[in-house]
């Protein structure tokens, strides 16, 4: 079943989290997912929303997400994501 992650994130240190951006998609177009989306001022139409950025992908299923999630190669990237941003991350199942 497709699962989708959802990350709303805030960018506190430009230089780090522009080292992540950087090599992103290299790493991500490794594995099974879709980036559907990564806006640094998506439209709130509705309630307060704090955060600076969001980001939508799409993997097959929850193991696809895992497989890129947990792998070294995300992993090492991640630190600069880590340094240079705060969030949350959601995966949502799809439906059917």
């Amino acid at each position: 079943m497709t699962v989708y992650a959802i990350a709303q994130i805030t960018i506190h240190d430009r230089d780090a989290y522009g080292r992540y951006q950087a090599r992103f998609m290299e790493v991500f177009s490794r594995f099974k997912g879709k980036l559907l989306a990564a806006d640094e001022k998506p439209l709130v139409v509705e309630g307060d929303w704090e955060r600076e950025k969001l980001i939508l992908m799409s993997f097959p299923d929850e193991t696809a997400f895992r497989d890129w999630a947990e792998s070294p190669a995300y992993e090492e990237i991640a630190r600069d994501r880590k340094a240079g941003s705060a969030g949350v991350v959601l995966l949502a199942k799809g439906l059917g």
